[in-house]
């Protein structure tokens, strides 16, 4: 059998219409832990609280066992959310807040973690599978029959998440176990990605080798489409190594 050996690579766009990012990311390939996170708030409150995440995760030690390692970035995310719901208040403001979703990988196993709209896909033999499952108002209405995809694309409250850091005073990350093989392609992205580009173009873009072209060529197609929302994507290719 072979190990797996893992590439990555990160791109952030403020887009075409936002003046400022609130979209974060952080990709430790060497430690096996990738991220995302998309702030909600406006200037001095979205951006505050997508970058308080990822300076939190980068902090995180490392852990022997892959449960370990999820489950301090739970730990870690409670930790956050209690921290932001005191920020509002203290600023006095009505709501800040951030979507994230995380991957952390050890060996062929792995976890993927998740609060809002921001997604995790994987790419297996050139099919392309939405891992989470988005906590919003849109998906809701999706999950009831009411929606479709195209649908949902394009609603006018699709930006209402459900479920974010900073939120409620209770947070708590919806998880899936992953089993990792060769050649497998993951892929983390903030809504301004999917929202403007549809599975199977993500897909196509995926589907090639280099990581680090594959995220700026992800960013370009959102920003032929006018690129309305910051785009972030992160893209964690799986390899076999003897």
């Amino acid at each position: 059998m072979s190990a797996l050996h893992y590439q990555a690579a990160s791109h952030s766009h403020v887009g075409m219409v936002r003046k400022i990012n609130e979209d974060a990311c952080l990709d430790h390939t060497w430690e096996g832990l990738w991220a995302v996170a998309d702030g909600m708030g406006g200037h001095a409150a979205g951006d505050y609280v997508s970058s308080l995440v990822m300076d939190s995760l980068c902090n995180l030690p490392l852990f022997e066992t892959l449960d370990s390692f999820a489950q301090a970035v739970r730990e870690n995310l409670v930790r956050v959310n209690r921290k932001v719901r005191e920020e509002t208040v203290r600023r006095g403001v009505a709501m800040m807040g951030s979507t994230v979703v995380v991957l952390v990988a050890h060996g062929s196993q792995a976890i993927g973690l998740w609060a809002g709209d921001s997604r995790l896909y994987r790419l297996r033999e050139g099919r392309i599978e939405r891992l989470s499952h988005d906590h919003s108002y849109v998906q809701e209405l999706q999950d009831s029959g009411l929606l479709n995809e195209a649908e949902a694309r394009v609603h006018p409250r699709g930006n209402i998440v459900t479920r974010a850091i900073g939120v409620e005073d209770h947070f708590e990350l919806q998880s899936v176990a992953l089993q990792v093989q060769p050649g497998d392609t993951y892929l983390l992205c903030s809504d301004g990605l999917n929202k403007t580009a549809e599975d199977h173009e993500i897909a196509d873009v995926l589907g090639h080798d280099d990581p680090y072209q594959v995220v700026r060529s992800l960013v370009h197609l959102g920003l032929t489409r006018g690129a309305p929302d910051n785009i972030t994507a992160v893209v964690v290719k799986a390899n076999g190594r003897q």
